[in-house]
């Protein structure tokens, strides 16, 4: 299922969610090659958030090979600027154009309901609580984790609990036949997350390979946008919405 527009206008530009986009999308092309196996690799490594570095639970010097001829090993000191830059990392073009579209279609109308600033301190939080919850459940990986899909759960959190009836529009690939719906939010992203969990609970078995996607990174963005929007949106925004959130005021 993926999100392509919502009918959900909003009031301001979406500054902070271009900007982000367009951070991603620069991240990749320069820092990551565009995708060119070395070079993304490399990007990976150095920029990676290590759960076994950053905890120091891995022994210094062991690894994980990511491309053909490159390992990447662990440092003996912490980088714990890589909960940031991972953020911005990712593992291909797919990961990278899927993120941007999550964040696009919901992004916009949290940022509008948040304001530029408190939207953008929200994301980094969420991205963080979201590095913190997969570490937690695999504290002596030695594997890179990137992606913005961490912090982008968060928003998606925010989003199900101030617009959970918002239609959203959904292109949904099957086997035999590609459609398009409309969904409730609470449908699209109450599935979306539903999958993860269970997703998650079927990957602990492969922890120790070392390979797979985050689930987990996503259940604690998501869960960490679910607690922390109230904080951020502003009721006087969304009191002047055409469809204000009623589950929202107290």
């Amino acid at each position: 299922m993926f999100p392509y527009k919502d009918e959900n206008p909003t009031e301001r530009p979406a500054v902070i969610t271009v900007a982000l986009i367009i951070a991603n999308v620069l991240a990749f092309i320069l820092v990551q090659g565009a995708g060119a196996e070395g070079q993304l690799a490399r990007s990976v490594c150095d920029f990676g958030l290590i759960p076994g570095e950053i905890l120091r639970t891995a022994k210094p010097g062991t690894g994980v090979q990511l491309a053909k001829g490159l390992m990447c090993l662990v440092d003996p000191e912490p980088k714990y600027w890589t909960v940031l830059s991972s953020m911005f990392m990712h593992g291909g073009w797919f990961h990278l154009i899927g993120n941007m579209l999550f964040l696009w279609v919901f992004g916009n109308n949290i940022e509008d309901a948040m304001g530029h600033v408190k939207f953008l301190i929200f994301y980094l939080i969420c991205g963080t609580a979201a590095a913190a919850a997969q570490t937690f459940i695999n504290p002596t990986s030695v594997v890179p984790m990137v992606g913005a899909s961490g912090a982008i759960s968060g928003v998606l959190g925010a989003y199900l609990l101030l617009y959970p009836r918002v239609r959203v529009h959904t292109l949904i690939i099957l086997p035999i036949y590609i459609t398009t719906v409309a969904l409730p939010a609470w449908v699209m992203l109450g599935y979306w997350i539903l999958l993860q969990v269970l997703s998650g609970l079927v990957s602990l078995n492969e922890l120790e390979k070392g390979n797979g996607v985050a689930f987990f990174a996503h259940v604690g963005g998501f869960v960490a946008g679910l607690l922390l929007v109230k904080l951020f949106a502003s009721e006087d925004v969304l009191r002047r919405r055409p469809t204000p959130p009623a589950s929202y005021y107290r």
